[in-house]
């Protein structure tokens, strides 16, 4: 039985402001830290060894999958590093205040914004203080844009090493993360909304033989956050 694990970084210093962040390269807060740490140190304790290390190229997962492998001490091991994993693109929410943007537009509209499948936030333009922070031509995204990029690259790069049974790692973002679980799982779209993700809990999703999901958990029971769906 192989297993892969699934980590949202850690508490990046926009989580703890409540700022969209999307695109936006943020570092951990010192909690983000301890949490990266301690994912590393129940990662440790299930004695894998991993074949493959995925992350984005935003620095918050980046430096979390470092903190990761300072625990589980190795240091050898290729980093594969892409946008494809990046967390869904904020466009003109990005570094806004969440609770000021909900008295802006009211909380209906932001939890559309937030959490819809098919919308995406306002685009960012050329004035944004971010455009020339972020060298992109996207300049929004909903979640099913973030699951059309996160979805193929898994396909084309990971879901192979998964059929090969090689264990593996990917520390990135929440979007993404829901993103890839919406496969994984098979979660609707219309169910879609209802997942959060915890920052620093590692999910172990682990496959049958025939490589189906057999079973999938939170490391971190405390911090768990719960998941609905029936495999």
């Amino acid at each position: 039985m192989n297993n892969l694990i699934l980590v949202r970084h850690g508490q990046s210093i926009w989580n703890k402001e409540r700022r969209f962040t999307g695109w936006a390269d943020v570092g951990l807060t010192e909690q983000g830290k301890i949490e990266a740490q301690k994912a590393g140190q129940l990662i440790k304790k299930l004695n894998i060894s991993f074949d493959a290390y995925f992350t984005s190229e935003l620095k918050r997962a980046k430096n979390s999958l470092k903190i990761i492998l300072e625990i589980l001490n190795d240091k050898s091991s290729k980093i594969n590093s892409t946008f494809k994993l990046n967390e869904r693109h904020y466009g003109g929410l990005t570094s806004l205040n969440k609770d000021e943007i909900i008295k802006k537009y009211g909380k209906e509209q932001v939890k559309i914004w937030r959490r819809s499948y098919e919308i995406s936030p306002p685009p960012m333009n050329t004035d944004h203080p971010y455009k020339n922070k972020i060298n992109s031509k996207i300049l929004s995204e909903s979640l099913k844009d973030t699951f059309e990029r996160v979805i193929p690259f898994y396909n084309e790069e990971i879901e192979p090493l998964i059929y090969s049974k090689k264990n593996i790692l990917i520390v990135f973002h929440g979007n993404s993360c829901r993103a890839l679980l919406m496969k994984i799982l098979n979660i609707s779209k219309e169910k879609i909304i209802k997942l959060e993700i915890p920052t620093g809990n590692p999910l172990l999703i682990k496959f049958s033989d025939s490589f189906k999901v057999n079973n999938y958990q939170y490391l971190d029971k405390k911090r768990a956050k719960k998941i609905f769906f029936n495999v």
